[in-house]
């Protein structure tokens, strides 16, 4: 009978079928679901779900019959949406056993690509956590290598802001791997996130960056004796609104400035034009107030004698006709 069932497609009601309690994916795209719903209601449901079966005695009602779905959650939803009564479904047996369940769930979402990253490592963490596989084990399970199945896991070493971004999508798998290269410094680790999802930057901008500031903090290490040049480096950044690095040569050096975009570029230079400018009028402030402040010095130190002065031996008949001849 067991070799019939698991054998045989059944149509079952999609109301009598419950969710699997081990089903590892969370996020369900509502578009792609509606997407699903159409074909299916154009075409029906080409692959069948996989359910378990159990019968239930009560007394005095009889015998009822409830399934549990193992695999086909999306196809399950998008049936719903479509208005089906029923689906078809292949009823296994022997998959009483939790474990299995997950299992299967978790090998049928992989050979689909439907996990993200985010369900995986949490799918994975539970094979290793509640059942009790190494994850060499679980590599054999769904046919990837032991490398896969660590580095994936490594990902729960995130925050949970940062893990619901990349389930929903608003962030790429391959943005966790600089994510995680500042896991020991949560204050960048969230800046340089910010970063991402206002910025939209790139894996590769992300990597960049990820490396600077590892490379800044060995470095910021070495450099404790100059502290001058650290402050210089932080007035810089202040200032102009990004990461800006001083590297100090034997003679002279350079200055790095971080830009992600032509606009980013357009407006470090209007803020360079700004403080030029400001920096003139105050040149222009300044000279204004010391030369005022020096006339008031000079004021006071020699002030104005308005009287008229008049010499008291002076000729009354100096101007007088008889002085002059023809």
């Amino acid at each position: 009978m067991a070799g019939f069932l698991e054998n045989s497609i059944f149509w079952v009601e999609v109301e009598k079928i419950k969710p699997n309690p081990y089903q590892p994916r969370k996020e369900f795209d509502e578009a792609a679901l509606r997407d699903l719903s159409e074909s299916i209601r154009m075409y029906g449901v080409l692959q069948p779900l996989v359910v378990t079966r159990t019968e239930i005695f009560e007394e005095g009602e009889g015998m009822r019959v409830e399934y549990e779905l193992v695999s086909g959650e999306r196809r399950l939803r998008a049936s719903k949406l479509a208005g089906l009564r029923e689906v078809p479904a292949i009823i296994r047996t022997n998959t009483d056993d939790a474990r299995i369940k997950l299992e299967l769930a978790i090998i049928e979402n992989l050979q689909r690509e439907d996990l993200n990253v985010v369900d995986r490592a949490r799918a994975f963490d539970q094979l290793a956590n509640q059942f009790g596989l190494k994850h060499q084990q679980i590599a054999e399970k769904v046919g990837k290598s032991r490398e896969y199945v660590s580095n994936t896991m490594r990902v729960l070493l995130l925050p949970e802001d940062i893990l619901e971004a990349v389930a929903q999508g608003k962030i790429t798998e391959g943005h966790t791997r600089p994510l995680l290269m500042l896991k020991d410094r949560p204050e960048e680790q969230n800046t340089l996130f910010k970063e991402i999802m206002f910025k939209k930057l790139s894996v590769r901008e992300t990597e960049r960056i990820a490396r600077r500031i590892a490379y800044d903090k060995a470095r910021r290490l070495d450099r404790m004796h100059d502290p001058e040049l650290v402050e210089l480096e932080e007035k810089f950044t202040e200032s102009l609104g990004t990461r800006v690095h001083i590297e100090k040569r034997e003679v002279g050096g350079k200055v790095v400035i971080d830009f992600f975009s032509p606009q980013d570029l357009q407006t470090i230079l209007d803020l360079i034009e700004k403080n030029k400018f400001e920096g003139i009028k105050n040149f222009i402030a300044d000279s204004d107030a010391k030369a005022q402040e020096s006339s008031e010095i000079t004021e006071e130190s020699t002030p104005i004698d308005d009287s008229v002065k008049t010499d008291e031996n002076v000729d009354e008949d100096l101007y007088s006709i008889k002085n002059f001849s023809l």
